[in-house]
């Protein structure tokens, strides 16, 4: 029986330190019991929130928070390694639940209850438990390059009421891109996750399963969605070599010749400590038919073993108002728990749009995750890291194939991955 998992949506920091140990597999039978060991990726892009708190921890406590900031592309694989040779770290920020280490975590439920995480965020196994949640949210979110709108005297929506369509919002694009001379009008993450979003944005709710183990879509607005990000991957709106050629969008945003780009909130810091060549802002996104975007983030777990006691005391500490109010301002979060006072500083305006979009996006915003637990619970995926939507897209995107066959492409892509019992 084939068993492949589909990935769901991962951390942002996509780059990190090196290996503090290289061949060091594993951190559960650390001897020293005031030492527990900590896998994330993506703290040092992110501020270091995670170690400066390790760090506070230690002064409060005497207790070492032991760090492994492992690259992005390596991440999943030294865990499903660690899971095999018995080494697992005492718990971890993992980009999604694989199935090899499932059943050895404990059960959050307590955590969350206790710190008042967002209960649309929490996703229960067969048993009633709580495995895992996200430590924070990012969500997709749209970024102008407001001298060259400025310049071109085009104006952008800063209210709700002024929300525009995706009709609307590539003529602005390129009303500025004419007046301009910029290279583009858009550029866009090549990611599912980014066009989940921009499909939720025209009323789809992406490719759902079924209970008889099989993926649909709403054909409709699928098709008119998908027929869009075609038209728009033409080297004048958008290059089709983000996503045909891996090109990199951010640095093509940062570069200073694009008038806008879909990618997310991750994406703040960076902009607000590199951007010095031109004003740059967070915009509302448009809506053809709804408002949308699509919620991730990295989740917590806490691997059972002799330092699971330790480890969950750290969570706890992290998880009161205090002190994830600290690790939000410093690692630029969006917070899971409602109601806290966090200060961004300089990107205060960023992070308030990005709220106000979550706040309005419709519930199919946090579907992809919530849908992806529930699946690796229930025992549906497992192994691997297919991606249909994404593989289809490209070949949509590079001309090879017309929206039908994508559409039929993913669902058969999809169908052959997912194992129901």
């Amino acid at each position: 029986m084939k068993r492949r998992l589909i990935l769901t949506a991962g951390t942002a920091g996509a780059a990190a330190l090196p290996l503090s140990a290289c061949g060091f597999i594993g951190g559960g039978d650390e001897t020293d019991a005031k030492t527990v060991k900590f896998w994330l990726s993506g703290d040092a892009n992110q501020g270091g929130g995670f170690q400066k708190m390790a760090d506070k921890y230690l002064e409060e406590t005497g207790v070492t928070i032991d760090i492994d900031d492992i690259p992005y592309d390596d991440f999943n694989t030294r865990l499903r390694n660690a899971a095999q040779a018995d080494g697992l770290p005492d718990f971890a920020r993992v980009t999604a639940i694989d199935p090899i280490w499932m059943d050895q975590l404990e059960d959050l439920s307590g955590v969350a209850s206790e710190h008042g995480v967002m209960e649309n965020l929490l996703t229960e196994n067969e048993e009633g438990e709580v495995p895992t949640f996200l430590t924070d949210l990012t969500a997709v979110g749209l970024y102008v390059n407001k001298s060259l709108f400025d310049e071109a005297g085009v104006a952008y929506p800063t209210t709700p009421d002024q929300i525009w369509t995706w009709d609307e919002f590539i003529a602005a694009v390129k009303e500025v891109k004419a007046a301009t001379g910029a290279r583009y009008g858009l550029v866009m993450d090549p990611s599912s996750h980014r066009l989940r979003s921009f499909m939720y944005q025209f009323g789809s709710n992406g490719f759902e399963l079924g209970d008889d183990c099989k993926y649909t879509t709403d054909e409709a607005a699928t098709t008119a969605a998908l027929q869009f990000f075609a038209d728009i991957n033409d080297d004048d709106v958008m290059p089709r070599s983000v996503w045909v050629s891996g090109d990199d969008p951010n640095a093509l945003f940062k570069s200073g010749q694009v008038a806008a780009y879909y990618s997310g909130s991750w994406q703040v810091a960076d902009f607000q400590a590199n951007i010095t060549d031109f004003e740059w802002a967070s915009a509302l996104m448009p809506a053809q038919t709804r408002r949308a975007t699509n919620l991730g983030g990295g989740y917590m777990v806490v691997y059972k073993g002799d330092k699971s006691e330790a480890a969950l005391d750290f969570v706890n500490w992290l998880f009161t108002a205090e002190n994830y109010t600290e690790i939000c301002e410093i690692s630029g979060f969006l917070p899971v728990i409602q109601g806290l006072d966090i200060d961004y500083g300089a990107s205060q305006a960023s992070f308030d749009l990005y709220n106000e979009e979550i706040a309005a996006s419709d519930p199919v915003s946090s579907a992809q995750d919530k849908a992806s637990l529930e699946a690796v619970y229930q025992g549906q995926t497992a192994g691997g890291d297919a991606d249909p939507l994404k593989d289809e897209a490209v070949k949509l995107a590079n001309g090879d194939q017309d929206v039908a066959t994508t559409i039929a492409n993913i669902i058969a892509g999809l169908d052959e991955n997912i194992t129901c019992e």
